[in-house]
């Protein structure tokens, strides 16, 4: 007699879809069939043959021929426990995952993401849409802000770079010329005071002892403080100061002094102006005396501010 033994009992997964007014022979499944044998496909009630229709991708029904939109179909998916199931595209949503299941090494750091499938992000895959509200105070590292050293001793520039101040920079460009001859003061005119040296400048070339003129140089516009200094001789009992800027009379000038006829001591004398130039700019100084006496010890000078 033979030996009855016991058979594991199994459980089946049964799923089911009815199609109705289709006239198309391709159908989407809700569900993955591992084959075509796992279905039960009826169509007016008469069973099909699994030859009849086939599966293609995951989870698309391909009949042999088209159904009218008459057509009833209904299609019975059988999985026995143990079967590998494939979740169909798209099926698998945030809910059934659990929280802090996903380990960096499921992660393919090689594989881009769509934006898409990615919670708060833009249709960009280069715009985030998180603004600096989500960020808690005090919690974003300085190295993440620009490249570069951040430190007590750099600052954050423009093209997001940390750089250390350059004290070698402040207060440049500047200049300082003099007169080493004797000027011709002007008697009923105006004459440009002789500057034929430089004394000292930040930028070569921005003076010129020919024409005694300073041109501010390129990309160094700003606020300057621009400054003049006279000898006068006891012989002008009085005289005008004015400064040009390309060629014409600034706002903050010409400046005047009187002096008493009877005074007949030298005098020095000298004038500071708050002077906004852009690069490009020139300026140069003139002189109007009551007569023409020649003297030297004129001085030149500026420094931009800011």
């Amino acid at each position: 007699m033979g030996y009855k033994g016991v058979v594991t009992n199994k459980s089946s997964n049964i799923r089911r879809l009815n199609v109705t007014g289709s006239t198309s022979a391709t159908h989407t499944l809700t569900w993955s069939p591992p084959n075509e044998q796992s279905l039960i496909i009826t169509i007016n009630g008469v069973k099909q043959h699994d030859a009849s229709y086939s599966i293609t991708a995951p989870n698309t029904l391909v009949l042999s021929a088209a159904l009218v939109a008459t057509d009833e179909m209904e299609i019975i998916g059988i999985n026995d426990i143990g079967t590998t199931i494939t979740p169909a595209q798209g099926s698998v949503d945030a809910d059934k995952i659990a929280d802090g299941v996903i380990t960096n090494a499921k992660i393919n750091a090689s594989a881009a993401i769509a934006t898409s499938k990615i919670s708060g992000l833009a249709a960009s895959a280069t715009t985030d849409t998180t603004d600096a509200s989500n960020i808690a105070s005090g919690t974003l590292a300085t190295a993440r802000l620009g490249s570069g050293t951040a430190d007590a001793t750099t600052f954050l520039r423009g093209d997001q770079a940390w750089s250390a101040v350059d004290a070698g920079t402040a207060n440049k460009p500047y200049f300082f010329a003099k007169t080493t001859a004797d000027s011709v003061w002007g008697s009923g005119s105006y004459v440009q005071v002789v500057l034929n040296s430089v004394v000292a400048e930040s930028n070569a070339g921005s003076f010129s002892t020919t024409n005694y003129e300073f041109t501010v140089p390129s990309g160094e516009g700003g606020t300057y403080l621009i400054g003049m200094h006279l000898f006068l001789p006891s012989q002008i009992a009085g005289c005008y100061m004015k400064i040009q800027l390309n060629g014409s009379d600034t706002t903050a000038s010409p400046s005047e002094w009187y002096f008493n006829s009877g005074n007949s001591a030298n005098r020095r004398v000298q004038s500071n102006f708050l002077m906004t130039l852009a690069a490009g700019d020139v300026i140069d100084w003139w002189l109007y005396g009551t007569s023409g006496t020649t003297n030297g010890g004129n001085w030149v000078w500026g420094w931009r501010i800011f």
